[in-house]
């Protein structure tokens, strides 16, 4: 498999509207990306292609060897993690379980431990707990977390079922700075669980040393797309964010002002 998506071609209409226009991708083995754009710029659309909650209208799709149409949805998925802020409507369920035992269930897709569990996924958890640096929080409960915490613990959740393609969807949302920088550190590890990162944002700080190409999408179009350092310049995010800006790097990561131009 060397393709990790491909994506060619896609449009993708709802209610007479076209959301994503003639998109096209390609996600090789070995890479992690981002996906910038403004709110509406299509980043979330796109994801539920990748993920087979949307069925394109036109053009071919294919993740992690499935091919739309001819091959399982749902077994793809099972590869696939996913961590949005969309999963806080979970709150009430998690908030007395152990952060341990929410690391453990991404192994079962469940929220909270229903069934036996093997010595080997007890081990599996605490590596993860480990690499996130969330060994510290074992015995406590979700709801004494911090809001940087519960998105690691979330993360670690997702971590669990080993997914080959794991996609971040603005995991810094409403984070402090603290939060968001405990939340990014993390991204460094998730290279040596051998997943394949989409990391989801509109703001280009968070993009760590991880991420080695980014997509910038604009009114549910791919504005240009490759290797970071070719794609992230003041020209192409002047051209996504509709205002001038100036971009420069510090300690490996991209930073973003206001032009005066």
């Amino acid at each position: 498999m060397d393709k990790i998506i491909d994506i060619q071609n896609v449009k993708w209409v709802k209610s007479g509207q076209e959301i994503l226009k003639d998109v096209s991708w390609s996600v090789n083995k070995g890479e992690h990306w981002a996906v910038l754009g403004l709110n509406g710029s299509g980043k979330t659309s796109l994801l539920n292609i990748v993920t087979g909650y949307n069925y394109p209208t036109m053009g071919h799709v294919t993740v992690l060897d499935t091919t739309f149409g001819k091959a399982s949805i749902p077994e793809m998925r099972k590869r696939i993690g996913v961590v949005s802020t969309a999963l806080e409507r979970f709150d009430a369920t998690l908030n007395n379980q152990l952060v341990e035992d929410i690391v453990l269930s991404g192994k079962f897709s469940s929220f909270g431990i229903y069934q036996e569990v093997a010595d080997g996924d007890r081990a599996n958890a605490e590596s993860i707990m480990y690499d996130l640096r969330l060994d510290y929080l074992k015995g406590k409960v979700f709801r004494t977390l911090s809001q940087g915490e519960k998105r690691r613990t979330i993360i670690g959740r997702a971590l669990m079922a080993d997914p080959e393609l794991l996609i971040l969807d603005e995991p810094c949302s409403g984070l402090d700075i603290l939060s968001r920088e405990d939340v990014l550190s993390i991204t460094q590890n998730i290279k040596k669980r051998h997943s394949h990162l989409i990391y989801v944002t509109h703001h280009i700080e968070e993009i760590t040393e991880v991420i080695t190409h980014v997509l910038l999408m604009k009114d549910g179009e791919v504005v240009t797309c490759g290797k970071k350092e070719d794609v992230l310049t003041s020209s192409n995010l002047s051209d996504i964010y509709k205002v001038p800006v100036k971009i420069h790097w510090e300690n490996k990561r991209p930073w973003l002002s206001i032009s005066d131009k």
